[in-house]
């Protein structure tokens, strides 16, 4: 059987995010295809987290800046090891590659966390994203991951076609692979208009486009909302709820902020509408497909949308959603969706059809398991023509790795 190593930047948390769904579905994949999974991280356990056993996958603690990472994977000998985000690529790639130089090495994305960054920075400044912002120190340090590695997973073909465009990165180093659903997780019981009630906003309070969208909708979106539908409330859901979240609820203005939802879906099943006012951010949002798998017509913005509908968005009654530019045309599309039956029903009956027409796992999984077998069949001349990433994983070892040892030596020495 073959071996898959997982090194998580957290250990997965699916109730707190959706990155911690996307890592199970990652590991349902791989474990599809005969892999044995076992996930490390150096992180602290969180309460939080799935017990990993229950999902058949092995547990591994790791230790940053320590050689017994070498001992450890030197004796695991994985055919795979998946870095989860950049930075954990950063820390363990040069291991990875002097211990077992012929595993595959993959990064996972998540999502172009620079792509993310240039947009926050963007938005501080009032502007649009330039070079500037773009090729910011942290774009240098997730490019030169990606170069590094065999294959980095993208959850978004907006980002995929961003990254080739933007930085001229191979084509045969990337693969698109977004959320990957199984037919039971979209299969459900629809909830009818006349059963729901209320707006719903949820998002991981830690995920700072989240936070961002919370408070312009306290302080822009919803008051200018409520104005025009005085019995309506906003239920704010989120994991992680810091105290300056739950201080912005106000019940006269039927703003509500219970922070974390035991069941998101079951939250977002009850509300008449979804509101999703990103102004920044990357990759794909969980939030809207959750909204998509229990019929609920929602509410974005383009930053919102991109990579979730395809390329084409068309007529976004077509797609369940209703996308907005501005923060008037957010307000007023957030009105009519909730006043207008008609429109909610177009809406909600185009919703369902995301899931399995994008996101089947079906679709997904095999075409990454059959790259991941290409790839590990012509490893050497797949490393021999992306000349780029030897250059960097010469100087990484170099670097990096004299960096790692003189910390590993002070902590000794402490």
């Amino acid at each position: 059987m073959k071996t898959a190593l997982i090194i998580g930047y957290v250990w997965p948390e699916p109730a707190s995010s959706a990155a911690g769904s996307r890592m199970l579905q990652l590991i349902a994949a791989l474990q599809s295809g005969g892999y044995r999974v076992v996930f490390g991280s150096p992180a602290d356990w969180s309460p939080h987290a799935v017990a990993l056993a229950d999902y058949g996958v092995e547990a591994a603690k790791l230790q940053l800046n320590s050689s017994t990472f070498n001992d450890y994977i030197a004796g695991l000998q994985p055919d795979l090891v998946m870095f989860d985000r950049f930075m954990m690529e950063e820390q363990f790639g040069w291991r990875v590659e002097e211990t077992c130089p012929n595993a595959l090495r993959v990064l996972d994305m998540e999502d172009v966390h620079s792509l993310r960054h240039a947009r926050h920075q963007a938005l501080k400044e009032g502007v649009e994203p330039g070079l500037k912002h773009i090729h910011s120190e942290l774009a240098i340090r997730e490019v030169a991951a990606v170069l590094r590695c065999d294959l980095a997973l993208v959850i978004s073909e907006f980002e995929l076609h961003w990254l080739q465009q933007q930085f001229q990165i191979p084509a045969a180093q990337l693969i698109y692979l977004p959320f990957m659903l199984l037919a039971s997780q979209w299969q459900r019981p629809l909830t009818a208009l006349s059963q729901r009630q209320h707006f719903v906003c949820i998002g991981n309070f830690r995920h700072e486009p989240n936070w961002d969208a919370v408070r312009w909708l306290r302080e822009a979106l919803w008051p200018a909302i409520r104005q025009q539908l005085p019995t309506a409330e906003l239920h704010v859901f989120g994991a992680y709820p810091p105290k300056k979240a739950t201080s912005l609820q106000n019940e006269q203005l039927g703003f509500y902020v219970p922070g974390w939802a035991d069941d998101a879906l079951e939250v977002v099943d009850s509300a008449r509408v979804m509101l999703a006012p990103l102004r920044f951010g990357a990759g794909l949002k969980g939030k809207l497909l959750d909204a998509a798998i229990t019929a609920t017509p929602a509410v974005t913005t383009p930053v919102g949308a991109e990579g979730m509908y395809g390329s084409a968005m068309g007529n976004q009654r077509d797609l369940g959603i209703l996308v907005a530019d501005s923060a008037t045309v957010f307000v007023d599309a957030a009105v009519q969706l909730y006043q207008n039956d008609s429109l909610w029903d177009t809406c909600s009956a185009a919703a369902v059809r995301l899931a399995p027409d994008r996101f089947a796992f079906a679709d997904h999984a095999p075409r990454w398991l059959a790259r991941l077998s290409e790839l590990a069949g012509n490893l050497e001349n797949h490393r021999l023509s992306g000349f780029y990433g030897a250059m960097l994983r010469h100087h990484t070892l170099k670097s990096t790795r004299y960096m790692s040892q003189w910390i590993e030596a002070k902590n000794r020495l402490s």
